[in-house]
C-alpha cells in the first residue's frame, strides 16, 4: 500500500509538468504566422477616436469636480456648525480631490497630445 501512495506522489508531478510542456509547445507554434498589421491601424483609430472625446472628457471632469467640491464643502460647513471634530481631516480631503480632478484634467490631455 505504501509503494502505490509513494507511486502516485512522484508521478503525479511528472505528469502534470510534461502536460504543461505539451500544451506551452502547441500554443506557441502558431505564433510565426499571423499577421499583425491590423493592430496598428487599430490602434491609430483607437488614438483618434480618444483625442476627439477628449474635450468632453476633460469637462467632465470639471463639473465632477466642481459637484465634489460644492457637497464637500457643505458637509465640512454641517460638520463645523455642529462641532462634530475631524474637520481638518475633511478640509485636507476636499483640498486632495480638488488637486488631483485639476492634475488629471491636464495630465490626460497632455499624454495623447491633445492642445486646445
Amino acid at each position: 500500500m505504501k509503494r502505490k501512495c509513494a507511486f502516485r506522489r512522484i508521478s503525479a508531478p511528472l505528469l502534470s509538468s510534461s502536460l504543461g510542456m505539451l500544451v506551452t509547445q502547441a500554443a506557441s507554434a502558431k505564433s510565426g504566422g499571423v499577421d499583425y498589421s491590423w493592430g496598428a491601424s487599430a490602434l491609430a483609430k483607437a488614438h483618434d477616436f480618444v483625442v476627439t472625446m477628449m474635450f468632453y472628457v476633460v469637462n467632465v471632469c470639471y463639473a465632477v469636480g466642481s459637484i465634489v467640491a460644492i457637497i464637500s464643502a457643505l458637509l465640512i460647513f454641517a460638520k463645523m456648525q455642529y462641532q462634530e471634530g475631524e474637520t481638518a481631516k475633511n478640509v485636507m480631503t476636499l483640498l486632495g480631490a480638488i488637486l488631483f480632478v485639476l492634475g488629471a484634467s491636464a495630465v490626460f490631455p497632455a499624454f495623447f497630445g491633445y492642445r486646445t
